[in-house]
């Protein structure tokens, strides 16, 4: 056991094993004992820990604490002969590291199977551990059970390399160890390659990086099991027993093995402080820990940014330079180990690069030095050679010892800003080397202000990555656009992306849309202006430099104007294509519009949403075709669906029946209704003769709202309709994305519903599901008014750290003669038919809703009247609104969080 502890102080302030020697005598059981001295002991660890001792002595000194209680409850119990049976400690504990709540893995060893003979003081000595409450591992074997097992299974010859005689004989451990030699079973290259294989699907679980919102501290990418990988292999195959052997071995420099070290520390004070938190082994680092961890740390909010989110900024940038040496050091063992014997083919490149066996390296150590342009020039040479697989271990240290020569000089040499241009037109593998470029600490020295986001997080669920991680991966979506297999997924991207008369020019835009995130400010302003310094430093001709600025100062304008607008209305069509302006404009937004998107959160990527921006794309392609002189009006819109309407139900209802319908609508209806939709509203009214409500569901198919499950209700308006709507909806488990209220002159509303289910996907081919929605709506609208609107759904866990103040504002729009509510809270169960409840009580007419859900927080923007139908321009009523609504809403995140909290605390 490797340990940088005081034996002497452990014994006097730890665990000092002739005192408690000394209680057991005393004691008539030797559990209370036992229980006592492990609690007091920890006790003292979690002080020191608090007090910032060093962790490494704090995971050796619990190591060497259950060592001596082991050993002492051991050697309590006669064993009989000496020689044939001993306690071995295997996997962290072997390797005398041990956390709070970590399992103690024990493997008891016997010379010869003979199990009976030690069955019952085994039994003892087990029963004793789990009676003090000591998370054990344990597994009882012979030396050739051992040798047996270990050929058929990677995790216990893993175990058993990193073992330790606690009690015993330590001559039965090196006959184990014999048995296990890479000469009977795993030989170097087969261990290695099933490690790494081990590794990469561990790393698939976490979407391939480091940065994901609840990283786990030991598997993640980064984490402490990767700095494990290298090591095991290392003992494997040279007999490594510490990291610092590869210091010895000329895998690693000094300054390496340090940073490597320092990792280690972080990630372990990391870990002790889950257990500590927890009480129990913990390495998930959940929204729930984040904030206490962070001030365990000593961070504190400050005007620039959150603790939590400078303790998380730390982490990320630990693990991301772990990240770093496993890729060398991954590398230099494929080299040593599985490639030694390959055929050793050089392709030279230039004067300065050769590839060997497929991997690029420098054909001269000193050529950074002599050229430092060569810090760019070989990661382009990667874009234009897809048959290299990537870095030699020692050109990939010399990058890293070099890349001190990038400073202002570098990054203004004509040489170097040709070279990162044509880096941006790669006809191949731009956003891998963009990756490797990040992970060696090229690019944020080459672009000083995507050094600033490296790591950055924001502590919300809508930003599932780090702000550099988003980024490169925004850049891998619209790579990903012209890809064959993505026509289905994304099929007006891929064909727009085709089109681009220069699409490095996205890719740059890509690259600086969310560069000023953090700084306090808008950031879609800040970054247009170091956007446009980029251009202006790498010669792009003011065209292009305008339209990258551009970008990057409206990437969020066809977001916001898909889900915050009303899409059927010409007027919002007419603006928004002023703002764009031209065809080409409108192409570049789109894509970065999309990737952004699915670059942003996964789940926020759906049906819907891509059905909204496909109509935004096509309305807007059309009038500006149209010309922007010549916009659509809404009368001629109008005329044009009635027209049209009126074509289909010929022959199917007689005029007078549809007249009859239709002269009780206001224009409005047919303004923000297609011609399909007009025509099933009027066929199923007409053929309804029940007073009861009439509910309709189907697919969406139109333009307006492909993507999503429309439901349809038509029925008396009453008060508390919208209110019961979105409760009934809400308990049936539907996500409301877009919801248009129309009140008839005859005292009838036509109230539509566009829904998705909890996972983002519309209800589909579904009559089971469709039955159900229509008679549960149309039994509890019979009586909206005694429908409960209190909804008991548990608000998910993660949603549950994320409380603030409700933000709501109000202004009138003069275009279309109605007030515009906005509203930013916390998402809560039940909060729409909150506020529809509100609303009802305020005496206000609901005529439009646009609901957005972006991770833990809702935006909702509603179209709303007073009960006249006019605009509410009162400020006192104004205020009143505002300030009934928040206090609705923050009350309804306390009682959320109440129930919460005594639903955690009921027993099960």
């Amino acid at each position: 056991m490797q340990t940088i502890i005081d034996e002497q102080q452990l014994t006097d302030e730890l665990f000092n094993k002739g005192q408690f020697r000394a209680e057991l005598t005393l004691s008539s059981s030797p559990i209370p004992a036992y229980k006592r001295c492990i609690r007091q002991a920890q006790e003292t660890l979690d002080r020191w820990y608090r007090e910032g001792r060093d962790i490494r002595m704090l995971v050796n000194a619990r190591a060497w604490m259950i060592d001596q209680v082991l050993s002492l409850a051991w050697n309590h119990l006669d064993w009989g002969k000496p020689g044939d049976v001993a306690l071995l400690a295997v996997g962290g504990y072997g390797r005398g590291e041990l956390h709070p709540s970590s399992d103690i893995d024990l493997l008891i060893l016997l010379r010869t199977e003979n199990h009976g003979r030690y069955r019952d003081n085994i039994e003892r000595f087990l029963t004793l551990l789990w009676d003090i409450n000591l998370e054990v591992g344990q597994s009882v074997r012979s030396v050739k059970e051992c040798a047996v097992e270990a050929s058929k299974d990677l995790t216990v010859i893993t175990n058993l390399l990193e073992s330790r005689t606690l009690a015993g004989p330590e001559t039965l451990r090196e006959a184990m160890l014999k048995r296990i030699d890479p000469r009977h079973m795993w030989p170097s290259k087969i261990f290695l390659r099933e490690k790494y294989e081990e590794q990469r699907a561990r790393h698939r679980k976490f979407n391939e990086t480091e940065y994901n919102l609840e990283p786990n501290v030991k598997n993640s990418p980064g984490g402490l099991r990767d700095t494990q990988m290298i090591l095991w292999v290392t003992r494997r195959h040279f007999g490594a027993e510490s990291a610092h052997d590869l210091v010895r071995l000329e895998f690693l420099t000094e300054s390496e093995y340090q940073i490597l070290q320092e990792g280690q520390a972080f990630l372990w004070r990391v870990r002790w402080g889950l257990h500590m938190l927890t009480g129990r082994e913990e390495d998930r680092l959940l929204f729930d820990h984040q904030k206490h961890l962070a001030e365990l740390f000593g961070y504190s909010d400050s005007n620039k940014s959150l603790a939590v989110e400078q303790f998380m900024q730390r982490y990320y940038q630990v693990v991301l330079g772990l990240a770093e040496l496993n890729d060398m050091l991954l590398q230099h063992l494929d080299e040593v180990i599985l490639s030694v014997d390959d055929d050793d083919n050089v392709i030279p490149l230039n004067s300065r690069f050769q590839v060997r066996k497929n991997y690029i390296e420098v054909m001269d150590p000193n050529v950074f030095v002599q050229s430092p342009f060569a810090l760019l020039e070989l990661f382009v040479l990667m874009t234009q050679n897809p048959f290299i697989l990537g870095v030699r271990a020692s050109t990939i240290r010399l990058i890293r010892e070099h890349r001190y020569l990038i400073d202002d000089e570098f990054r203004h040499d004509i040489r170097n800003t040709t070279l990162f241009i044509e880096l941006m037109r790669a006809p191949y593998g731009l956003t891998v080397n963009l990756r490797r470029m990040l992970r060696w600490g090229v690019l944020g020295l080459y672009l000083p202000e995507f050094g600033k986001i490296t790591g950055q997080m924001q502590h919300d669920l809508f930003h599932a990555y780090t702000v550099d991680a988003h980024t490169l991966l925004l850049i891998k979506f619209l790579r990903s656009f012209t890809y064959e297999e993505n026509a289905e997924r994304f099929p007006v991207a891929s064909k727009v992306i085709r089109k681009l008369p220069k699409p490095e020019l996205i890719y740059i835009a890509g690259l600086y849309h969310d560069i000023a995130k953090g700084r306090g400010g808008d950031h879609s302003e800040l970054g247009a202006v170091d956007a446009e310094a980029f251009c202006e430093r790498h010669h792009l001709s003011k065209w292009d430099s305008a339209l990258v600025a551009w970008l990057v100062k409206t990437h969020l304008l066809m977001s916001t104007t898909a889900q915050r607008q009303d899409l059927s209305d010409p007027d919002v069509i007419n603006d928004f294509a002023k703002l764009v302006g031209d065809q080409v404009r409108l192409d570049y937004l789109y894509l970065l519009t999309v990737a952004d998107i699915n670059a942003t959160n996964a789940s926020l990527w759906n049906s819907w949403r891509a059905a909204l921006l496909r109509r935004l794309y096509s309305e807007t392609k059309r009038a500006l075709r149209r010309g922007l002189e010549n916009p659509l009006e809404a009368q001629q819109a109008i005329a044009e669906t009635q027209s049209n309407a009126r074509s289909e139900l010929e022959g199917v209802l007689d005029s007078a029946t549809i007249d009859g319908i239709w002269s009780t609508l206001s224009e409005e209806y047919f303004l923000r209704h297609s011609v399909r939709d007009v025509v099933w509203h009027t066929l199923n009214i007409a053929r309804h003769h029940s007073n009861d409500p009439l509910v309709l569901v189907r697919e969406t198919t139109d333009r307006a709202f492909e993507g999503g499950t429309k439901i349809f209700i038509y029925t008396c308006d009453l008060d508390e309709l919208f209110a019961a709507s979105t409760a009934v909806i809400d308990q049936l488990n539907l996500d409301i994305q877009d919801a248009r209220i129309i009140t008839s002159n005859a005292g009838y509303s036509f109230d539509t519903f566009i829904v998705l289910e909890l996972d983002g996907s519309p209800i589909g081919n579904n009559p089971q599901r469709i039955k159900e929605i229509k008679r549960v709506l149309t039994e509890a609208l019979k009586n909206p008014e005694d429908y409960p609107l209190v909804i008991r759904r548990r608000t998910p866990r993660q949603l549950k750290h994320f409380s603030y103040p409700a933000e709501v504002t109000i202004s009138n729009d003069p275009l279309i003669h109605r007030t515009v509510l906005e509203v930013v809270a916390p998402d809560r169960p039940g909060l729409l038919a909150l506020m529809g409840q509100v609303f009802m009580d305020l005496d206000i007419s609901i005529h439009n809703a646009k609901i957005a859900t972006l991770g833990e927080r809702v935006e909702d923007v509603f179209i709303i009247t007073d009960a006249q139908q006019r605009p509410i321009e009162d400020p006192k009523q104004c205020q009143q609104i505002c300030d009934t609504l928040r206090e609705a809403l923050d009350a309804h995140t306390q009682e959320n969080a109440s129930r919460n909290r005594t639903t955690t605390s009921t027993p099960h």
